[in-house]
């Protein structure tokens, strides 16, 4: 299984939970200072919504596509990068409350994509940040 990912940066976190929770009808699947997440079934999404400044508008943080195995995130890497795209590598990184392993990309529009996988949950010591939006 693989989804698409889309995270937003919002100034009204317990707000932007209350609508999404609303507006999909299930609980986010984690639940961080900060931070929080849903994996939506149908459609397959995950939301990841990052708190942001007060009073600014909700805006894009980075987009995603969450795949099963390390060895996919490899098989994207070497797929990008044989297509002529910068990639850049992150392997056993803590973000977004999570150990991931990832491959960051950019679109003609400077939007940062990532190609992940979650291999354990990381409830203490995490940062949030898109390192990927450096990798232009």
């Amino acid at each position: 299984m693989s989804r698409v990912q889309l995270a937003l940066r919002v100034s009204d976190l317990e707000g932007s939970i209350a609508f999404y929770r609303s507006l999909f009808g299930i609980e986010p699947a984690k639940l961080r200072p900060g931070y929080a997440n849903f994996s939506v079934t149908e459609p397959a999404l995950k939301l990841v919504l990052i708190e942001g400044e007060p009073d600014r508008p909700t805006v894009l943080d980075h987009l995603g596509v969450e795949v099963e195995t390390s060895g996919e995130v490899d098989a994207a890497t070497d797929r990008l990068s044989e297509l002529g795209l910068f990639t850049q590598v992150e392997n056993d990184t803590a973000c977004c409350y999570a150990l991931q392993e990832k491959v960051w990309v950019h679109g003609p529009g400077a939007e940062p994509w990532e190609v992940y996988t979650v291999k354990a949950d990381a409830p203490e010591a995490t940062t949030i940040h898109t390192l990927g939006q450096d990798a232009r």
